[in-house]
């Protein structure tokens, strides 16, 4: 099964620049986005003929803001999210088999001390949740924008954006909260400590040409899908937003 998250940054937009014509090629099996910023009235009418089965969104209250979609090619159960008051539209929760899977677009916290707050009480609360998910003996693969990034390889410049947030310590510290709970960084797992490999790049500066970049996209599983991994990968020739779809492929 291959599965692909992606930040498209305005759905109407990446559709408008036939950004889906990749997915003949990758042929993902599941497709996460995020930040489509439409109402699900305004869905533009081509996601309805790339092939999936099964189509959900979680639209925010504001417009042109937030919001996630999930499209797959298998049957499951979808939930928006159930962890937190989600008028944002940021979570989409599906189940299937022994396994559930989110689709989240997490806050980012660089306007103000208080959207910090929020992502952090967000983090928390998610994570809270995922325990009480493995309590009942249930898989997680966790996809989406995290909006931070780990470790030092995982942007260009560490040093200049260390009281940014998006690298502060508290957010990077979460991630490890996240990993010593049983999760795992597929890309890591995968693919080490390859350098360079981002999935978001800044507009300005012509950041991207030059590869200033963040790997702030993420798949995580819980440990018990560890051995059913079979690939991670970052899927930086795809343009159309300024983020790029990021994958795994397991054997379930």
């Amino acid at each position: 099964m291959k599965l692909i998250s992606w930040n498209v940054n305005g759905l109407r937009a990446v559709v408008g620049k036939d950004g889906f014509a990749w997915l003949d090629e990758i042929e993902p099996d599941f497709l996460a986005l995020q930040e489509i910023k439409v109402k699900q009235s305004d869905v533009p009418s081509e996601i309805y003929n790339l092939g999936f089965d099964e189509i959900s969104t979680n639209s925010g209250e504001r417009a042109g803001y937030s919001g996630v979609m999930s499209m797959s090619k298998f049957k499951t159960s979808s939930f928006k999210g159930q962890f937190f008051d989600d008028s944002e539209g940021r979570v989409l929760e599906h189940h299937f088999g022994d396994i559930v899977l989110f689709n989240i677009y997490f806050p980012n916290g660089q306007k103000d001390d208080e959207r910090l707050e929020y992502k952090m009480n967000f983090y928390e609360a998610f994570l809270k949740y995922c325990d009480e998910i493995l309590a009942l003996n249930k898989h997680i693969i966790i996809c989406g924008d995290v909006n931070t990034a780990h470790r030092e390889i995982d942007l260009k410049n560490p040093k200049a954006n260390s009281k940014t947030s998006g690298f502060l310590d508290i957010e990077r510290e979460w991630i490890d909260k996240l990993l010593a709970h049983g999760f795992i960084d597929t890309f890591r797992h995968i693919n080490g400590d390859v350098l360079d490999a981002y999935s978001w790049w800044s507009y300005r500066f012509n950041a991207r040409a030059k590869n200033i970049g963040w790997r702030i996209d993420y798949f995580f599983i819980s440990s018990g899908l560890k051995d059913k991994l079979k690939d991670a990968f970052i899927l930086d020739q795809i343009t159309g937003s300024d983020h790029c779809p990021v994958g795994i492929e397991l054997e379930i």
